[in-house]
């Protein structure tokens, strides 16, 4: 973000200008090649860069911001020295550049340049003997040379450096300098005799804020002072003196007057409630990308992705990173930011961390030229052709149809198009700006705020206006309409700049309204905080995404994980000890106003978009500033200067007198009162040394959470380019270490969640948001230092390269889970290597890209718990690994990348489903094994077995099972997580009968093992006679049959009641054991289960059917109630099924209601009993053959889904059965027990229950 003025305690932090700076051609040490440059020596010496220098810097140095000379001279000068002829094109050129400093404060630099005439004899010798020794090289290297030739090598995009100027020319003066080159025929040559040699200079102030317009008034007025034929009206020494030491920082909320070579310059800066200072048009950025582009270019830079700006022109590049920057208030970009890279830290694109940069383009050449190692998750704008390239499956901001239609309103008023493009040229100017500006004049003349000079000048001004309309030429070169036309844009370009950053703001506080709600203050502490930073968290994501409308989930849930976000929120807990940042105080002190007038208390996830309402107040201010100067500075004067010094020769920069310059001289009268009162202002002091304390307390977190330090990033050398690169290597494995902590704390913490049945789908979305960072994470790692590449994926490109190096190339991909399976000590599991997993995501009928492929690979690998594994197998070609990569790289780091491998080996401990729930149309191949209980397994030989497995998905239709064997292999669409399991038998035979213990289904890709325990018989005439059941899985972790039951870090899900289980309720030995308290207690439970899962929004559900028919589900509850108190089994055969005696309570109730007598019970005939008989006989008459317990679960789940449940409790209970079935203390004689159950039952008759197909099948009702 903008970089904030320091407080008020040095002079140098309230003055305007830090800075100015001179650079050029160094007479003394001569012309150095650039060889950053990456020019070639086939290039003509005259369009070649040379090293540029500092030459004057003044002051020497100032406390806070100390100047740091290679990085301003590399930023001034990018492309280094530029000489040009008579013949060129000589116009100066305007840029702008931004350094960060440690603290997180920005500085800001403008550059004006322009060419000068060579006087050195040694440089133009130099120059001459290297145009000489090139043009004998290049005769003797081509015999057949023509001027054509020479020429074409000037343009050509290989050489790519036709004009090296500081700040590179636009497109239409590099076409028309290609036209002069052409036509003189002797482009880039040089003769003494015959030609006029210039070098450029470039003339900077630094400044601490961004004060584009004011700076850029001011250097090109120099210029054009140094450029006149007459000398300026004072020395040039007196300006830049008065403009270092004289000019103050406005302050918050008013504008300043200050005076260049010329005239008049004015600058402003926002009041407190305002939003920060950004003067680089925004108007501009959107006309040159286009709305939809920017606001696309708006989301990467939100989500951190990296953004890489490329133009041709430096300031475009400045324009366009600014414009960005500006709008994300009230977050601030974290990562490196340097909208200029020139050629010597080209080393930068390596950086594996989110970055804004810019690079020039050179001439001619395309981004194919250009090697980018990190395309997985990059940016690409493309300025000067208007296009962007965004990563793919990058989330929409929210409600973004609706913003580029309010964005687009607000150019629209402009005149500006919003398709973008374009480049509007400004509009003939209102002749009322004019008249306002006199207007104001005439009032200070009033009120006698004009002194004689200025009094002269206004009467000149009312005279020409008068005269001729603003016909004639100033003394400046401009006429005096187009001065007033520049001060109509300059406030044009505010107005507008103000009311799309407004439209933005009011984005963000519409989303984030309410975020204070959601902070975790939870240490007492600053220092305590500061050190558990890692281990705690600041803001409830969960709790915040749930309260959002879903259509912008994918997008915050992406966003609550960037390091801005972060911050920000870092910064409201901090503001508990020390004084909060002030875009934050800001943020803040708008939406309590905003809640202040907003009455309207609208559910967030269904609020409307609401355009922003405060366009027009916001701009009015900055209108009242512009039009009318609140203060004046002090007009530049003569110093004590020797004699002779400052004498003006046209078109040279002179050389400035440097004593005068060095230090501020108090010859004035009011700048030693101004540093008087400033002395003696007690309350000022103190107010400075506490925020001094504040500023200590931030200081100290902001160096905690940044690794990266800015201003190293601007040194060159080969020491500091090793150290910058060893710390990006420190930072990607601290990211590792804290992404995989962080997946393992949010996966933890969810899977009590589960155990409640249910993935939530907040929590999926969390987790694949988290994942997606890991996939970005293992892309920059991949990326770092990568020298060699196909495709745009880092990672997969290396996955390319070893799966040529094992030579496997060439094998067929055949199916997966024919002979790719090896088994281990006779276990059923399938092991997929690295390659094999490569070939099932080359053969997927997905249609991917390598950046999917790459991201499918990871979840696949994820999801088997083989990451870690595949990528140390991947690392141990180290060979190729020294092909792919430069020694720098993190890959060849060994004990990072151990460390790194570790870390994610921790990811083990956890399952995840992350490939299964996003590939869902894709095929895979399953195998179904069919345990019999070992003693008995002989018995399978009589059965004719089949199976139906179905998922969250879909099922994969009946499976029907070869005789003799216990397995079957088969292909289905993706099922998803396995719920249940239709097991069953076609032959009804009294011999085919077999007592299954479980059944087994293994995913052949993912290795994921499902256990449908069963512990009963299959068959007729044994147990309860089923030849059919519906079965409930689990998940069991990979590692054999022997470690399924093993902890694994997520606890296994309900699964189908074990035969133990069964064996409890059947024996009527163990019924007294059942306590009545705990019965009931299971009871509640088992409801209560249920209505949190119905409470849960519908995405966030788990598995209803495992909340029925699971273990501690309602139907085991509902059993064991209705065993409670069994009298005896002599009615019975073996074992007790509850079924059996709601068949005979049914049978009861029909035949006394035929007799019409029922033994004068409470009975009474009505819907409830028909409904209980009609709903029983039609489970009976069903054609399945499912057996008593089936039969029981089916009563259970369709009453439950029909709302009859709680009415048929009560009839059972009242039935004359039920006296004769029970004994004196058993629970369905319990009048109380039964009311209360009925009860709890009645509650979930507010629920619409739809049950799987697997257990309704076949039932007509």
């Amino acid at each position: 973000m903008n970089g904030t003025a320091g407080s008020a305690t040095g002079s140098a932090s309230c003055r305007f200008a830090h800075y100015f700076v001179v650079c050029g051609v160094d007479t003394e040490t001569g012309l150095e090649p650039d060889d950053g440059a990456g020019e070639g020596f086939e290039q003509s010496p005259i369009r070649r860069s040379f090293k540029s220098k500092v030459l004057v810097h003044y002051p020497e140095s100032t406390d806070r911001n100390p100047f740091n000379k290679d990085a301003v001279n590399m930023l001034c000068m990018p492309r280094g020295l530029s000489f040009r002829t008579q013949a060129d094109r000589l116009d100066s050129q305007f840029h702008s550049f931004t350094m960060s400093l440690d603290d997180g404060t920005r500085s800001y630099g403008f550059v004006h340049t322009f060419y000068e005439e060579v006087t050195s004899p040694q440089i133009i010798t130099a120059m001459q003997t290297l145009y000489q020794m090139h043009h004998v090289e290049r005769h003797s290297a081509s015999s057949a040379s023509s001027p054509s030739s020479s020429s074409s090598s000037a343009s050509s995009p290989s050489t790519s450096s036709m004009d090296s100027l500081a700040s590179s020319l636009d497109e239409s003066d590099a076409e028309s300098l290609v036209g002069v080159s052409a036509c003189l025929g002797c482009a880039g040559s040089f003769d003494p005799a015959r030609d006029t040699l210039y070098v450029s200079k470039a003339l900077c102030i630094l400044t601490p804020l961004p004060f584009l317009h004011a700076a850029r008034q001011f250097l090109s007025q120099l210029h054009q002072a140094v450029a006149s034929h007459t000398a300026p009206p004072l020395p040039l020494e007196s300006y830049i003196h008065n403009i270092l030491y004289e000019v103050p920082l406005p302050p918050p909320g008013r504008s300043l007057k200050f005076h260049g070579v010329q005239g008049p310059i004015m600058c402003q800066r926002p009041g407190p409630g305002e939003l920060p200072l950004g003067e680089y048009p925004l108007g501009e950025a959107f006309s040159l990308l286009g709305v939809d582009n920017m606001v696309q270019v708006l989301t990467c830079a939100l989500l951190e992705t990296q953004v890489l700006l490329y133009s041709q022109d430096y300031q475009r590049l400045m324009t366009v990173a600014e414009g960005v920057t500006t709008l994300l208030f009230p977050f601030q970009w974290q990562h490196i930011y340097l909208p200029i890279v020139s050629a010597p830290l080209h080393h930068l694109l390596d950086a594996p961390v989110p970055f804004l940069m810019g690079i020039q383009r050179r001439d001619g050449a395309q981004q194919s030229s250009l090697h980018l190692p990190h395309e997985a998750n990059l940016c690409f704008v493309d300025i000067d052709n208007h296009c962007v390239e965004v990563p793919e499956d990058l989330p929409m901001f929210p409600d973004q149809t609706e913003l580029i239609q309010e964005l687009s309103e607000v150019l629209l008023r402009f005149g500006l198009p919003p398709h973008g493009g374009v480049i509007t040229k400004p509009a003939a100017t209102s002749p009322r700006l004019s008249s306002l500006v006199l207007e104001d004049l005439m009032e200070d003349r009033r009120n006698g705020n004009l002194g004689g000079e200025e009094l002269a000048v206004l009467e000149r001004l009312q005279a020409l206006a008068r005269r001729c309309g603003g016909g004639k030429i100033s003394d400046g070169g401009k006429t005096l309409g187009h001065v007033f036309e520049e001060e109509e844009e300059e406030l044009k370009a505010a107005k507008l700049n103000i009311q799309l950053r407004e439209v933005f703001s009011g984005r963000f506080a519409a989303i984030f309204g309410r975020y204070e709600e959601f902070v975790i203050h939870s240490t007492l502490d600053l220092d305590s905080w500061l050190s558990n930073r890692e281990g705690t968290f600041s803001f409830d994501k969960g709790s915040f995404l749930s309260v959002q409308p879903a259509a912008h989930l994918h997008f915050l849930s992406r966003f609550l994980e960037t390091s801005m976000f972060s911050s920000f929120v870092d910064g409201k807990v901090i503001s508990r000890w020390a004084d909060r940042e002030p875009l934050q105080q800001l943020f803040d002190n708008r939406l309590e106003r905003e809640r202040l007038y907003d009455t309207d208390e609208e559910d967030s996830r269904n609020c409307h978009y609401r355009k922003c309402t405060s366009l027009f107040e916001s701009a009015q201010d900055i209108e009242r500033r512009l039009l009318k100067a609140d203060h004046t500075a002090i007009h530049p004067h003569l110093l004590d200067m020797r004699i002779g010094q400052g004498r003006h020769q046209p078109g040279y920069f002179p050389k400035l007198q440097a004593d005068v310059l060095a230090q501020g001289q108090n010859t004035n009268k009011w700048s030693s009162r101004v540093t008087a009162s400033r002395r003696t202002n007690p309350k000022r002091s103190t107010v400075a040394e506490h925020s001094g304390v504040d500023n200590e307390q931030r200081l100290k977190h902001t160096f905690a959470r940044k690794n990266l330090r800015q201003s190293k990033l601007l040194d060159s050398s080969p020491q500091a380019v090793t150290q910058t690169h060893r710390e990006f290597v420190d930072g990607l494995l601290s990211e590792c270490r804290l992404k995989t902590k962080r997946m393992l704390m949010e996966r933890m913490g969810k899977e009590s969640v589960e155990l409640g049945q249910g993935e939530a789908n907040i929590t999926g979305l969390q987790e694949n948001t988290l994942i997606h960072g890991l996939c970005d994470l293992l892309e920059r790692t991949w990326g770092h230092g990568l020298q060699l590449k196909q495709g745009k994926s880092a990672l997969w490109s290396h996955l390319l390269h070893y799966q040529a190096a094992q030579g496997k190339t060439e094998t067929p991909a055949e199916s997966p889970g024919s002979d790719q399976r090896t088994f281990e000590d006779g276990s059923l599991l399938p092991r997929g290597s690295i390659l094999h997993d490569m070939r099932f995501i080359q053969t997927m009928s997905e249609g991917l890209s390598e950046v999917g492929q790459a991201r499918a690979w990871i979840h696949l690998a994820l999801e088997k718990k083989m990451l870690s594994q595949h990528l140390k197998e991947l690392l141990t070609n180290q060979e190729l690994l020294r092909q792919l990569y430069k020694p720098h790289a993190f890959l060849l780091c060994e004990e990072e990348r151990e460390q790194f491998l570790f870390h994610l080996l921790s990811l083990n401990t956890v399952d995840y489903l992350c490939f299964t729930r996003v590939f869902t149309s894709i095929n895979i191949p399953y195998r179904v094994v069919i345990i019999p209980m070992k003693k008995l397994s002989i018995a399978m030989a009589t059965v004719n077995p089949w199976v139906c497995v179905s998922g969250e998905l879909g099922d994969s239709g009946v499976r029907q099972i070869s005789k003799n064997t216990q397995e079957i292999f088969f292909q289905c669409k993706n099922l998803g997580r396995l719920s249940t399991l239709q097991l069953g038998q076609e032959n009804t035979g009294l011999l085919a009968k077999c007592l299954i213990d479980c059944v087994m289904v293994y995913n052949e890709i993912t290795g994921h093992t499902y256990k449908f325990p069963c512990g009963r018989w299959l068959g007729k005439g044994v147990g309860d006679g089923s030849l059919e059941r519906v079965l409930i899985g689990q998940l069991v972790s990979p590692g054999g049959e022997e470690d399924a039951g093993r902890w694994t870090g997520t606890p296994p899900e309900l699964a189908s009641p074990s035969q133990s289980m069964r064996t409890v309720l059947g024996s009527l030995g163990s019924r007294s054991r059942m306590l009545s308290g705990e019965v009931q207690e299971d009871m509640r439970e088992a409801a209560n289960n249920l209505v949190k899962h119905f409470h849960k929004t519908e995405q966030e559900r788990g598995n209803l059917t495992v909340l029925l028919c699971g273990e501690g589900g309602l139907v085991l509850s509902l059993e064991k109630f209705l065993l409670h108190g069994f009298r005896s089994n002599r009615l019975f055969q073996r074992n007790v099924f509850v079924w059996d005696f709601v068949e005979k309570a049914v049978v009861s109730m029909e035949t006394a209601d035929q007799m019409g007598d029922l033994h004068g019970s409470t009975l009474t005939k009505g819907p409830p009993c028909d409904s209980l008989c009609h709903y029983v006989n039609a489970i009976n008459a069903s054609p399945r053959n499912i057996g008593k317990e089936g039969k029981f679960q089916l009563f259970v789940c369709l009453g439950i889904r029909d709302w009859l449940l709680s009415q048929w409790l009560p009839l059972l209970a009242e039935c004359p059965m039920t006296a004769r079935t029970y004994e004196e203390g058993a629970l369905l004689r319990d009048r109380a027990a039964v009311h209360s159950l009925s009860r709890i039952l009645h509650t979930l008759n507010e629920f619409t229950v739809t049950l799987e197909t697997a257990l309704v099948k076949g039932v007509d009702l």
